[in-house]
C-alpha cells in the first residue's frame, strides 16, 4: 500500500466516524426512499461518498492530487470495511426488531 500512514489512519477514523453515526445517514436515506432495502444502499452510498470526500480533501490540502495507485488503495480500505459499514446501517434495524 502506498497510502501515508497518516492517510491510513485517517481513512479509518473517517470509517469509524461513520460507522458510528450511521443511524442518523439512514433516516438521511429513508427521507429519500420508500423502500428500506434502498434505504439502506442509499446510505451506504451516501457514507462512501462522505469518506470518499475526506480522502480527496487530504489531497487538496497537500496541494496533490490522488494517483491510481491511491485509488486502489483507498478503494481496497473501503472493500475491507464495507462489510463493517453496511452492518452499522442495519444494526439500528435490529435493535428496533428486538425491543418489539
Amino acid at each position: 500500500m502506498t497510502l501515508s500512514n497518516e492517510i491510513q489512519t485517517f481513512l479509518v477514523s473517517q470509517i469509524e466516524y461513520y460507522t458510528k453515526e450511521a443511524k442518523s445517514y439512514k433516516e438521511m436515506a429513508s427521507e429519500y426512499n420508500i423502500d428500506d432495502n434502498l434505504a439502506h444502499d442509499t446510505a451506504f452510498g451516501i457514507i462512501i461518498g462522505c469518506i470518499y470526500s475526506s480522502f480527496l480533501q487530504t489531497f487538496t490540502n497537500q496541494n496533490s492530487v490522488p494517483n491510481s495507485q491511491d485509488m486502489e488503495d483507498f478503494t481496497e480500505i473501503i472493500i475491507k470495511n464495507s462489510k463493517k459499514i453496511k452492518e452499522s446501517i442495519i444494526t439500528e434495524d435490529n435493535q428496533k426488531l428486538e425491543q418489539e
